[in-house]
């Protein structure tokens, strides 16, 4: 499995950000192909220094399944979606999941 992770920074209204996210981005994300699962969170808590915002989780098969999605017209669409809510920033990374 490989996962995609955004952590998104305190945007410049909170209210704005939760509305728009859950009424517009979320339902891009059900649209990104190659998506296996999802989650994501307002609460967010950090045992030291600043939290993020908020979080985001996406799991794919494997790191070409990510690229893949990455790169169609539902992936792009998700991307440059980004810029009308977070106005606080956002880090995305993945990577492989090992399970022991």
């Amino acid at each position: 499995m490989h996962k995609v992770v955004v952590l998104y920074s305190k945007p410049a209204d909170p209210d704005h950000f939760r509305d728009y996210y859950v009424t517009n981005h979320l339902p891009l994300i059900m649209d990104w192909p190659g998506l296996l699962a999802w989650r994501y969170s307002f609460d967010v808590a950090a045992t030291n220094g600043e939290a993020p915002f908020a979080v985001f989780e996406g799991d794919f098969a494997d790191a070409a399944a990510l690229a893949a999605a990455r790169a169609t017209p539902q992936g792009r669409r998700v991307a440059a979606d980004v810029a009308n809510y977070a106005t606080g920033g956002a880090v995305v990374i993945d990577y492989p999941v090992r399970f022991r």
